[in-house]
C-alpha cells in the first residue's frame, strides 16, 4: 500500500456510516471476524478502529431498521486496504478457517492493480479485503489505468503467509467506495465536474473514478438499474462516507465546485455535507 494515495496532497475515501440489524452481532463479526477494535460504543453504535485512533467504519442499529433493499442505490461495496499481500494471506486464511465463506457469499479477484476478497457482512453491506500490488506495476493508457477481473492466484497468496491473522494491521485504510446510482451521466458530471477526481477507468455500467493516480476512490454503477429508487434512510445499508481533503482552501474550491454543478452543500458543526444526485450522502472533511 503507498500512502501517498492517502495523505495529502490526495483525496480520498476516510470512513464509511452503515445501518446494521443487531449491533451486538455485527460486532461480533466486525471484531471477532475481521479484527476490528472498538474506538466507541453507545447501545446502538460503535465506532471501529484498526490503528486504535482513526474511524474506519461506524455501524449503528436504527430503533426502525428494515431489511437491505434490493436494486436501489446505495452501498455496492466498501473496500478495506490492507498493507501488503502478506496481510492479506493472513486474512484469507483465517477467514476461510471460520468457516463463513459460503454463508457471506464469499468470492476473489485478481484485479491486475490489485487483489481483492469479497463478501458481505451478516446483514448483506458489500465488503472488499484487498491489498494493492505496487503503482510502478499498473498500466495506463490515456489516461486509464488497466483493471481487469481475473481469477484469483489463493495458493500464490497464501504461500506469502508470514504470521497468523491478529487483527486489523494498524496501517489499513480504507480504499475505495462502490456505490449504485441511477443515472451516470449525472454521476460523472458530481464526481468529475463537482469534486474534481478523474475517470480513470470506463466498464459497462460503470465509472471508476479518483484522485491523483489512483486507481480508484470512488466506483460507480447503475447495475441496480437506470432510475433506480433511493434505499430507505432506516434500512439496512450506507449512512454516508467522509473524503478527507488536505486542507480548507482545497475544500473550499471543491465547494465551489460541487455549488457550480448544482450539489447542495449544508455545514454540521466543522464537516460541509452532501450528496450525489442519486442520494449517496458524503461528509467533507479537512485532515485533522
Amino acid at each position: 500500500m503507498e500512502k501517498k494515495f492517502f495523505e495529502a496532497p490526495t483525496i480520498h475515501i476516510g470512513s464509511v456510516d452503515i445501518n446494521v440489524r443487531d449491533l451486538e452481532n455485527s460486532l461480533l463479526f466486525y471484531k471477532g471476524v475481521l479484527g476490528f477494535q472498538v474506538l466507541e460504543q453507545t447501545d446502538r453504535k460503535a465506532v471501529l478502529t484498526a490503528d486504535g485512533k482513526n474511524a474506519l467504519i461506524t455501524i449503528n442499529q436504527p430503533k426502525d431498521v428494515i431489511p437491505k433493499q434490493q436494486r436501489t442505490t446505495g452501498l455496492y461495496h466498501f473496500a478495506i486496504l490492507l498493507p501488503s499481500r502478506a496481510d492479506l494471506a493472513a486474512f484469507l486464511k483465517h477467514f476461510i478457517g471460520t468457516g463463513l465463506a459460503d454463508r457471506l457469499g464469499f468470492g476473489a479477484a485478481d484485479h491486475v492493480v490489485s487483489e481483492a476478497l469479497y463478501f458481505s457482512d451478516p446483514d448483506g453491506n458489500g465488503i472488499e479485503i484487498a491489498h494493492d500490488r505496487p503503482a510502478s506495476d499498473w498500466s495506463w493508457t490515456a489516461g486509464q489505468v488497466t483493471m481487469r477481473t481475473d481469477p484469483l492466484d489463493g495458493d500464490g497468496i497464501l504461500s506469502e503467509l508470514k504470521e497468523e491473522w491478529k487483527g486489523m494491521p494498524a496501517d489499513t485504510v480504507m480504499g475505495h467506495i462502490h456505490l449504485h446510482v441511477d443515472d451516470l451521466e449525472k454521476a460523472r458530471e458530481f464526481y468529475i465536474d463537482g469534486l474534481g477526481f478523474d475517470i480513470v477507468t470506463n466498464y459497462p455500467g460503470a465509472l471508476f473514478t479518483s484522485h491523483n493516480g489512483y486507481h480508484h476512490h470512488v466506483a460507480v454503477n447503475v447495475w441496480s438499474g437506470v432510475g433506480a429508487p433511493r434505499p430507505a434512510v432506516n434500512s439496512i445499508g450506507l449512512n454516508w462516507y467522509t473524503l478527507v481533503f488536505p486542507d480548507d482552501s482545497n475544500l473550499k474550491e471543491t465547494i465551489n465546485q460541487l455549488e457550480n454543478v448544482g450539489a447542495t452543500i449544508t455545514k454540521e458543526m466543522n464537516d460541509y455535507i452532501t450528496e450525489d444526485p442519486s442520494g449517496n450522502k458524503i461528509k467533507l472533511i479537512v485532515r485533522s
